[in-house]
């Protein structure tokens, strides 16, 4: 197993809904000489775990032994996807672990406990490290002002993810983007879930969760918004204007981007390269602050 190599997992919602966020990934990781290795894997298993816990324990089970059989550690840029594959590589002795062996052993599979997963935003932040982050920065952003928007998935349950930063003050993504040179912004109701969670059976409440975070950082006055879970992305930056017509409110016109976009400026790659092209809020004001190329 190579110190720097990892299966991909990409999730169902990013490679149709986000595809700046899986551009500017592995853009990212090529220049940081980190290898992602593409598997055949299937859905992490979370959309079934309000129905079936017994076949969404199996499917997420399934990927980790597929990931097993190739020896590699997995890194995923979804955080619900990071916490439904960790929960399922960490609780594999429980009371429904033994059905959950003998679904995936139909497929032919077994896990065995040797491989970990973590979030990519978590091994930057915790395995490959700060210094050697700053070590690529050719871009310092010392002009951007960042909000960032942390999400539900990223952090919680603490306990599976080793409690490897606080879930009530984070620190491990403002530590990264200040190692860019930005200046993090802190906001009223950074925590506060984007409302996607909601979206498939109440709209308008998961609008007015997403309206709330947007009214906020927008009184904060900064360049852009800042996150790494795509359906986040599609609350902030793909109903941005959807917000603004719903609640017939003045253009928020707030940049979203990942956090791997944000890195991948800072690396003074192409901004084409990294995906900007599919934003759905005008990124040029930002792009033009720091020098960067339409």
């Amino acid at each position: 197993m190579s110190e720097r190599e990892f299966a991909l997992f990409l999730g169902c919602t990013i490679p149709v809904r986000c595809l700046g966020y899986e551009a500017s990934t592995r853009r990212v990781a090529e220049e940081l000489g980190i290898k992602l290795v593409d598997l055949n894997f299937s859905c992490c298993g979370y959309p079934l775990k309000q129905v079936d816990m017994i076949t969404a324990k199996s499917v997420a089970t399934a990927n980790l032994a597929l990931a097993e059989t190739k020896n590699l550690n997995i890194l995923t840029i979804c955080s619900a996807c990071a916490g439904t594959l960790t929960e399922a590589s960490v609780n594999r002795e429980n009371p429904v672990g033994e059905q959950v062996k003998k679904e995936v052993e139909k497929q032919g599979l077994s896990y065995n406990g040797t491989i970990w997963v973590k979030h990519f935003v978590r091994y930057l932040y915790e395995d490959y490290g700060l210094d050697k982050i700053k070590e690529h920065v050719k871009n310092p952003l010392k002009n951007l002002r960042i909000a960032i928007h942390y999400g539900c998935h990223y952090l919680r349950p603490s306990e599976i993810y080793d409690e490897f930063d606080d879930p009530e003050h984070p620190k491990s993504v403002k530590e990264i983007i200040e190692a860019l040179g930005a200046t993090v912004v802190d906001y009223a109701g950074e925590l506060d879930c984007c409302g996607g969670g909601t979206l498939t059976f109440d709209q308008k409440l998961s609008a007015t969760m997403a309206k709330k975070k947007l009214d906020n950082v927008k009184k904060a006055s900064v360049d852009a918004l800042v996150l790494f879970c795509p359906f986040c992305s599609i609350m902030y930056d793909g109903h941005q204007k959807f917000i603004e017509e719903q609640f017939g409110c003045p253009p928020y016109n707030i940049p979203v981007l990942y956090l791997t976009q944000l890195m991948g400026l800072a690396f003074g790659i192409d901004p084409v390269e990294l995906g900007f092209d599919y934003n759905k809020v005008d990124v040029q004001p930002l792009l033009d602050k720091i020098g960067g190329k339409g």
